[in-house]
């Protein structure tokens, strides 16, 4: 699993080698008495039929093991293979740090960008597959959640004992959490906020404050001001999905670089006091937006180009006659694009204390650049 690919430095991004991976997966209730070609036409629709001909033709596409046709029909337990190459986005370079490490916890920096598990375009660009092929460590148990945007302090548990009571601290709000952001403006010297906070829809990943949400209480106390933005530091009680950021949202002080809840679709005031539920539009709009940010814009490569795969960087890496990302050309994010100013400082329960150093953002005196 690990030896896949290897990854490699460039422009202050930590990016993998394109690599061949093979999708598994039984055949859906939904997928009987289809065709193979039906299927991925309709449900997976990154790629025109004519590819999937090609990826037929270089046994790509396996039915039980064997190459299959597109106007195969699915039965019952049959098994699908589906190899693709893979393109994984980069993220920042900076190092996956070992805060302390004992018998039963590994507790680490997380950096901005890099999710936790492997998700969506993410596999070996994310913690447990730098974790592991890095540092060694397998089967770990995360402890809480951290947005692949945010930084900071994440927990790791090395064995199912220690996970159960850690959680149970969590459940039971025995943990103390506190969260660093910059935020717009001049934010209060302290303040509350105890508004219930609404999934719109889990897919999309957007919150906002709803009454039928669950409910959800933070606090925040000022650190600074440079008049223009303020570094806060932010006490959740409660562990909502994106808490911090719909809070902080609602009083009117979004965190500067948030691409989702410091968006113009949210309205003229951003969000600020909630919005109303024929508003959800917005967080689809918004949602959308950020599936589009300038760091995913691509374009074509000249067609002499594309055959040769002359885009595709890094020593050992793969190009694939197939693969329409060979044959495109994206401009690489700034690491300033992938960082959100938001970081966990520290945990604190009985008996135990982790914290890191603060982020750059957040020192006295500090300037974007």
């Amino acid at each position: 699993m690990f030896s896949e690919t290897s990854s490699y430095i460039e422009n202050g991004l930590r990016k993998v080698q394109p690599y061949f991976f093979t999708f598994e997966a039984f055949a859906k209730g939904r997928w009987l008495g289809r065709t193979v070609m039906d299927i991925f036409s309709s449900e997976f629709r990154a790629h025109p039929p004519e590819h999937y001909e090609k990826a037929i033709k270089l046994g790509r596409l396996l039915l039980n093991g064997e190459c299959v046709k597109l106007d195969t029909v699915l039965k019952d337990n049959d098994f699908m293979q589906n190899t693709v190459h893979r393109h994984e986005p980069p993220v920042v370079a900076d190092p996956v740090q070992i805060v302390e490490e004992t018998d039963d916890l590994v507790v680490i920096n997380k950096p901005a960008s890099m999710p936790v598990h492997p998700c969506g375009g993410y596999r070996h660009n994310s913690v447990i597959f730098v974790l592991g092929k890095e540092h060694g460590f397998q089967n770990l148990h995360p402890i809480h959640r951290l947005d692949r945007l945010t930084s900071g302090i994440l927990i790791f548990a090395k064995n199912l004992e220690t996970k159960h009571r850690l959680d149970a601290q969590i459940k039971g709000r025995e943990v103390k959490k506190v969260y660093l952001a910059r935020v717009e403006g001049e934010f209060p010297e302290k303040a509350e906020c105890d508004k219930p906070i609404f999934a719109v829809k889990h897919k999309l990943g957007v919150c906002r404050v709803c009454p039928e949400g669950k409910p959800a209480k933070t606090t925040f106390e000022r650190v600074s001001f440079d008049g223009k933005s303020s570094v806060v530091r932010c006490f959740p009680e409660t562990g909502r999905m994106h808490q911090i950021r719909v809070h902080l949202q609602y009083l009117g002080h979004p965190i500067v670089n948030d691409p989702l809840y410091n968006s113009t679709a949210w309205g003229a005031n951003r969000g600020k006091g909630g919005i109303d539920s024929t508003s959800d539009h917005s967080a689809r709009t918004v949602s959308s937006e950020t599936e589009h940010a300038p760091s995913e814009q691509s374009t074509d490569l000249d067609p002499k180009d594309s055959d040769e795969g002359s885009k595709v960087k890094g020593q050992g890496a793969t190009v694939d006659p197939i693969c329409d990302e060979c044959r495109v050309s994206r401009r690489d994010p700034t690491p300033k694009e992938l960082v959100m100013y938001l970081h966990a400082l520290s945990y604190e329960g009985e008996g135990w204390s982790y914290e890191t150093p603060p982020p750059q953002w957040a020192s006295e005196g500090w300037v974007e650049d």
